[in-house]
């Protein structure tokens, strides 16, 4: 049975209990597969890209059809780091709910709504009013060159910098490293695989370093950043506390040793790349 997250963000834990390690965050808007009924707290899900784990019933709508409606007609994502729903078109209107980024809704069409708001439609199905700005529609990679696809997921990944670092996050409101990889390829069309590592069944395929580009994805034991040429990268980091750059080069300043000398694999989307 597929469900719909009505929480702002939902927990995914490694085990039916709150108190267990939080693996991922699935955040509103999001359909996910119900593997199988816990108890009547918890359910075990499966993601859009294949990640699994326990979430609390609390944060889920469980009807089928209204999923399945949801995940063709929500073609629109909050790309501000916090976006307020509002009961009406104006800033002094009381809040309905706030979104994150990544979060998924439904923009309708409401001639009578000023230029810089939006009509959006909630999963209860109650109409709330967004700025304009803050959204954007849902990217397609094919619709994408490869040269503006690196282009953008270098973009999204810098837009979470600062973010604090949040074991198992995927929101503003705190990130992981493979958090921050996987939204910023997630906010550009595709899943990766959701930890800091290669495998197979996912587009995400190994090459040499020397072939690395913007965009890329760099792998270390138990880490993973995103590559965003002249031998800079992005990442969440547990040692600095949150999204940072860094540096490859021994001789700038952003030089992180233990990284740049630690380095396990290079993932690329496109393997058909040329040494340049």
């Amino acid at each position: 049975m597929k469900a719909i997250v009505t929480a702002m963000i939902a927990s995914l834990h490694a085990m039916p209990d709150k108190d267990s390690e939080l693996v991922d965050e699935v955040l509103y808007g999001m359909t996910v597969e119900i593997i199988r009924d816990v108890n009547e707290d918890w359910v075990s899900i499966q993601t859009a890209y294949r990640y699994e784990g326990y979430c609390q019933k609390a944060d889920l709508l469980q009807e089928e059809a209204l999923a399945s409606t949801w995940q063709q007609d929500a073609q629109y994502v909050v790309c501000q780091s916090f976006a307020d729903v509002l009961q009406q078109p104006r800033i002094q209107s009381t809040k309905l709910l706030t979104l994150v980024r990544g979060s998924s809704i439904r923009v309708m069409s409401d001639e009578a709504v000023p230029e810089e708001w939006s009509a959006v439609q909630l999963v209860s199905g109650q109409i709330g009013y967004v700025r304009t700005k803050w959204l954007q529609p849902k990217i397609t990679a094919h619709s994408l060159s490869e040269q503006q696809f690196r282009e953008n997921v270098v973009d999204t990944a810098l837009s979470y910098l600062t973010a604090p670092y949040r074991w198992g996050g995927k929101s503003p409101l705190g990130i992981d490293c493979s958090g921050l990889c996987s939204m910023a390829y997630m906010l550009n069309g595709v899943y990766i695989y959701r930890d800091a590592r290669i495998v197979e069944g996912f587009p995400i395929v190994n090459i040499e370093q020397a072939r690395m580009q913007k965009g890329d994805l760099i792998y270390f034991p138990g880490h993973i950043a995103l590559y965003m040429g002249d031998d800079l990268y992005v990442h969440s980091s547990l040692g600095g506390n949150e999204v940072t750059i860094n540096s490859l080069d021994a001789k700038h300043p952003l030089y992180r040793q233990d990284l740049a000398t630690t380095i396990l694999a290079v993932g690329t989307l496109y393997n058909s790349q040329k040494t340049s």
